[in-house]
């Protein structure tokens, strides 16, 4: 006789793919005719927008460029010069055909830019991107579970709290912000070089709304009107509100990270600076909910045959934030510094047995004036490194989002600080045992010389174990023994034979 489950389904999300591409852009320059001939190349920054993505069969594309900006001394010896420029880059990813369209995640990081001369008039700039790419599909997981069974069919039934991703999507917004600089610093008459950096502060989900707020830090490198330059940071704060696809309880949470999908400048009628930022908030909702199913059968009066498979639920178990400060030292007055940049790689990840190790690659692009008042631009390399246990069957996802590099004073003279928010989320991927369906034999009669009850030590089996083992239920062993839970171990039971 077979005995048939009833199949429930589980909604949820999982990762069709998580992986890091990379690619180094080049891009040569020419100068206009109006603007003097190159003498030395000052600096070099840049911004990665994010332009587009694209879930296609098979796999999934994504579009952006790094809008780059190049500071140079002219060979006239006049004030320094600065133009800008568009490096595009076009990624893709390939994955097994999916049964639905999912969402699009990245986390884009700008390795670092260099640029240099050709000749008077032409130069090159190169960049380096790492982007972190997450196809995430909408899944439907099969659970079985029964409550039609024969009385003499023990089954053990287990529930599991478990958080799972449920909802991902974006949200795009507009910032737009007139630049008012304070009146100890000189005017802005043109952006050298800008930094975006958006931030979440608060997050909630209020049943089918997504609410959030942050602000979007802003460094400026500017020049006035005497050709000196000058660094600023402004923050443009933004509150937004995102419908989502059905209602969540008070138990659910929101994993959102933000990109930059435009940046623009203009001057309104007044002749002041007016930045526009292009912002997309990247979500993904995970929900509490319990999973039942049953991992194992038995009868004391026939044989049992079970049928089962691992249900394998993309679990989220933990998610950590690790602030880490980051020093380094450096030859130059803290005075003579004009402008800092920090450029860092995507987190490298190595599981090895029950220990991730992380490490993270950066470096600081430095502007300073030195004992000659003239214009130097230094690199400086640093790598950070950080360890997690963790167990090896579960998998770890890392990203990096950090502040804006600060000059300071350490043991051995200046420095530079900042720090870096390592944030790790581990999902698990261990399978659990799940019972589809049963064949049940003939009944048998019984032993007539089995004893009625036996006295056995429990000696670490569980209730359930002890129960299977000797012929018994958990309810009779219970009772028997006025138990309410599973019993201390060594401890002498009374085990009803049925």
């Amino acid at each position: 006789m077979e005995l048939q489950f009833n199949k429930t389904v589980c909604p949820c999300l999982q990762k069709a793919i998580s992986k890091l591409q990379t690619q180094e852009l080049t891009q040569e320059l020419r100068l206009p005719d109006t603007m003097p001939d190159i003498g030395r190349i000052l600096g070099c920054w840049g911004q990665i927008l994010i332009r587009g993505k694209e879930w296609r069969t098979g796999g999934m594309n994504v579009s952006g460029g790094v809008l780059a900006w190049v500071l140079y001394a002219p060979e006239d010896g006049s004030a320094p010069q600065s133009v800008d420029a568009w490096l595009p880059f076009h990624m893709k990813w390939d994955f097994p055909e999916t049964q639905r369209d999912g969402a699009i995640r990245v986390f884009p990081y700008l390795k670092g830019m260099d640029c240099r001369s050709l000749s008077a008039r032409k130069m090159m700039i190169r960049s380096g991107v790492s982007i972190l790419g997450e196809a995430i599909e909408p899944v439907d997981i099969d659970i079985w579970n029964t409550d039609n069974v024969p009385e003499d069919v023990q089954l053990l039934q287990q529930k599991y709290p478990m958080e799972l991703p449920q909802e991902a999507g974006e949200k795009p917004f507009l910032l737009e912000n007139e630049v008012v600089i304070p009146a100890n610093l000189p005017p802005l008459i043109k952006v050298v070089r800008c930094e975006i950096q958006p931030r979440i502060v608060e997050k909630k989900v209020l049943a089918g709304k997504l609410v959030f707020r942050g602000n979007c830090g802003v460094h400026l490198l500017y020049a006035s009107d005497d050709g000196v330059l000058n660094s600023w940071d402004l923050e443009m704060p933004f509150s937004q509100l995102a419908d989502l696809d059905r209602d969540y309880g008070p138990n659910s949470s929101a994993d959102i990270h933000m990109v930059v999908t435009g940046f623009e400048q203009d001057r309104n009628p007044e002749n002041k600076l007016v930045l526009k930022c292009g912002l997309s908030a990247q979500y993904m909702i995970s929900d509490r909910c319990v999973v039942e199913v049953v991992e194992d059968a038995y009868s004391n009066i026939r044989p049992v045959k079970q049928h089962q498979e691992l249900l394998r639920l993309p679990v989220r178990l933990d998610v950590c934030f690790d602030e880490i400060p980051v020093e380094q030292n450096m030859n130059a007055d803290p005075q003579n510094v004009v402008d800092i940049a920090a450029y860092w790689n995507c987190p490298v990840l190595r599981q090895s047995g029950n220990t991730a190790e992380a490490e993270i690659d950066g470096q600081f692009q430095i502007l300073y004036r030195n004992e000659t008042d003239s214009l130097q631009n230094t690199n400086l390399q640093k790598q950070v490194n950080r360890s997690l246990n963790c167990a090896a069957e579960n998998q770890v996802y890392m990203t990096l989002s950090y502040d804006s590099p600060k000059i300071g004073f350490g043991p051995e003279g200046t420095q530079v600080n900042m720090n870096l928010t390592l944030e790790t989320a581990v999902f698990s991927q261990q399978g659990i045992p799940m019972i589809t369906s049963l064949e049940l034999g003939e009944i048998t009669e019984p032993d007539p010389m089995r004893p009625s009850i036996i006295l056995k030590k429990t000696d670490g089996s569980t209730l359930w174990e002890l129960a299977k083992t000797c012929g018994s239920t958990v309810e009779a062993i219970c009772t028997a023994n006025q138990l309410q839970q599973e019993p201390m171990a060594d401890r002498m039971l009374l085990i009803p034979i049925l």
